[in-house]
């Protein structure tokens, strides 16, 4: 019983080191509104990150923004916002990830 409450306790103290480990940088945080989708330039609703640009579309076989799996299929496509947040959205338009400014 005592080897059990050792092992607890030590696994909650590496928990604890393990999680102060983490990446809790704001600049690069969701909540960030730089970041936010609420933020206009990062949303699909703004006509820079739209498909229905025909830069963004898949259509386009010139387009040079285009992102791609393993097997080569284009799934969606990034946009570069004026803050310079890369944004990446799927091919509906669906933002699916973001790059935090480098700035």
């Amino acid at each position: 019983m005592k080897q059990l409450a050792t092992l607890l306790i030590c696994l909650g103290l590496f928990g604890k080191y393990a999680l102060a480990q983490q990446a809790l940088n704001f600049e690069s945080s969701p909540y960030n509104f730089q970041n936010s989708i609420n933020n206009f330039q990062n949303s699909p609703n703004n006509f820079n990150n739209s498909p229905n640009n025909f830069n963004n579309s898949a259509n386009n076989f010139n387009a040079t923004n285009g992102v791609y799996n393993n097997e080569g299929n284009r799934i969606g496509y990034e946009v570069t916002a004026p803050s310079g947040v890369t944004n990446v959205f799927d091919n509906q338009g669906n933002r699916i990830g973001y790059s935090p400014s480098k700035r």
